[in-house]
């Protein structure tokens, strides 16, 4: 006898939305003819949030990817002129990652490209509808009850 699963039905929906806004994001994206991929753009947005060029080994902590992984991403950013490896003024040996003006301009066209895919996304939904859904995002992101720190504790 199989036991009934009372979120199937709910985890099916929430995969296909998944996919969805997947889809509508990369559409855009690919409409501006940036050529960064979406993981190339998890990495500048990452880089932005420093406040002076980070290492290898932190964006690969904060992006929660291996090493290499960073180094892939980086290889071909600065192959396009978006980012660059500068030495760490206080030990040489250590190599940063920094934003070139193109690559903060490729934050900017990635920004439009973001807001007009969530335009698109959200655009069915009234206002209270709106509001309710990003309560109930801010509980799936941060963890449930006891916000984000909580749900670090239990990891």
């Amino acid at each position: 006898m199989t036991t009934s699963d009372p979120d199937g039905p709910l985890a099916e929906q929430l995969l296909r939305l998944t996919r969805r806004v997947h889809r509508i994001q990369k559409r855009h994206l690919q409409q501006r003819a940036l050529g960064i991929t979406p993981a190339q753009s998890r990495l500048l947005r990452t880089l932005a949030h420093y406040d002076s060029p980070p290492r290898m080994a932190d964006l690969a902590e904060r992006l929660e990817v291996v090493p290499r992984a960073v180094t892939t991403l980086v290889d071909a950013l600065e192959a396009s002129g978006k980012v660059r490896r500068v030495p760490d003024p206080s030990n040489r040996r250590v190599i940063r990652i920094d934003l070139t003006p193109e690559g903060r301009e490729a934050l900017r066209e990635l920004h439009a490209a973001r807001r007009s895919a969530a335009e698109e996304i959200l655009a069915p939904l009234t206002d209270k509808q709106r509001e309710v859904l990003g309560g109930l995002l801010d509980t799936l992101v941060d963890g449930g009850p006891g916000g984000a720190d909580a749900g670090q504790m239990l990891s």
